[in-house]
């Protein structure tokens, strides 16, 4: 289950970087690609922290 939260973050999170305008004019990522950033951390550290192995990084 932790697994399949943690991919969801991860492709949610890289899927915005690919398709926000936003994010691809300005040098800083835009508000969402901050918060959604912010929920792929956490779903990284629960993971982490339930014993399941390394996570990647983003």
């Amino acid at each position: 289950m932790s697994s399949d939260a943690l991919e969801n973050a991860r492709f949610t999170y890289e899927q915005h970087l690919q398709t926000c305008r936003q994010c691809h004019a300005d040098a800083a990522p835009c508000a969402v690609a901050k918060h959604l950033l912010r929920i792929y951390n956490n779903a990284r550290r629960d993971r982490l922290r339930s014993g399941g192995h390394q996570a990647p990084t983003a």
